[in-house]
C-alpha cells in the first residue's frame, strides 16, 4: 500500500542531508511497532521541488510532494491514522494532503525508475563492505539476493524466490550518489532497475524498494 502526501513549504531550512528526519517521522507515526527494528519492507521516496539555499540546504517554497509504501497493509493504515493526527514531518513542513494509491498491476518484467539512489554492497574477507554501482555485475547479483531474502521473510515460497534484478545498463543517465545518514556515507546508483519474475513479486519490489536501506530512504521505485 502506498500513501502519496502532499507538504506545506518548509519554514525553516532544509538540510541536504534530511533523509533521516524522514525516517524519524515515519518512525513517529508508526510508534511503537516492529518494523523499527525487523527487516525494511517498506520504502519511501524523497521529498522533491526543493531549491538552493545557498549552502544552507533547500527551500520548498511550494511545498513537497512524497511517498511511504508499506508490506503490510495494516501498518500502512496505522500510519495514515497517525499521521492525519499529527501531520508534522520537519523543518516546519506539515501534511496538508494524503492520499492512498493504488499498488496497481505487474506483468513479469517491469522497469521501475528509481526515486533515491539504489545501495547494494559486498562483504569482503577483513569483514569490511564494498559499494557495488549501476555498472558493476556483482551489483545485480546483490541486488537480487537481497530481494530474495525479503521475499523469504514476507512467507512467499517457489517460483517467487526465482525473482532476479538488474540495473538497466542502456539508461544513458546513471551515475552515483552519496548521500549521507547521520554522518555515515553511502554511495549509492541513480538508475533504472528490471524486476524480471512473478507479477506478485515484482509488485512487492515496487513497494518495499530494492537493494539495502529502504527503510532509511534508499531503493524506492516508481513506475516509468
Amino acid at each position: 500500500m502506498r500513501i502519496i502526501l502532499r507538504l506545506s513549504p518548509n519554514t525553516k531550512p532544509v538540510p541536504f542531508d534530511h533523509l533521516h528526519n524522514l525516517t524519524g517521522a515515519i518512525h513517529k507515526w508508526l510508534g511503537d511497532n516492529s518494523l523499527h527494528d525487523g527487516l525494511s519492507l517498506y520504502s519511501f521516496g524523497w521529498l522533491r521541488g526543493g531549491k538552493p539555499r545557498d549552502k544552507q540546504g533547500l527551500d520548498f517554497p511550494r511545498g513537497s510532494r512524497w511517498w511511504i509504501s508499506f508490506y503490510d497493509a495494516t501498518a500502512a493504515k496505522a500510519c495514515l491514522r497517525t499521521l492525519t493526527r499529527d501531520p508534522d514531518v520537519a523543518f516546519g513542513m506539515q501534511i496538508v494532503e494524503a492520499q492512498i494509491l493504488d499498488d496497481g498491476t505487474f506483468g513479469p518484467r517491469q522497469q521501475f525508475k528509481t526515486d533515491g539512489a539504489v545501495v547494494t554492497r559486498e562483504r569482503r574477507e577483513d569483514g569490511s563492505r564494498r559499494y557495488l554501482l549501476w555498472h558493476e555485475p556483482e551489483a545485480d547479483e546483490g541486488l537480487t539476493r537481497t530481494l530474495r531474502g525479503k521475499l523469504k521473510a514476507a512467507g512467499f515460497t517457489g517460483q517467487h524466490l526465482q525473482t532476479s534484478l538488474r540495473f538497466d545498463r542502456s539508461y544513458p543517465g546513471a551515475k552515483t550518489k552519496l548521500s549521507t545518514i547521520k554522518g555515515i556515507k553511502h554511495k549509492g546508483s541513480l538508475c533504472p532497475i528490471i524486476v524480471e519474475g512473478t507479477p506478485e513479486a515484482v509488485a512487492f519490489a515496487y513497494t518495499v524498494g530494492v537493494g539495502e536501506l529502504t527503510g532509511s530512504g534508499f531503493g524506492g521505485l516508481q513506475t516509468l
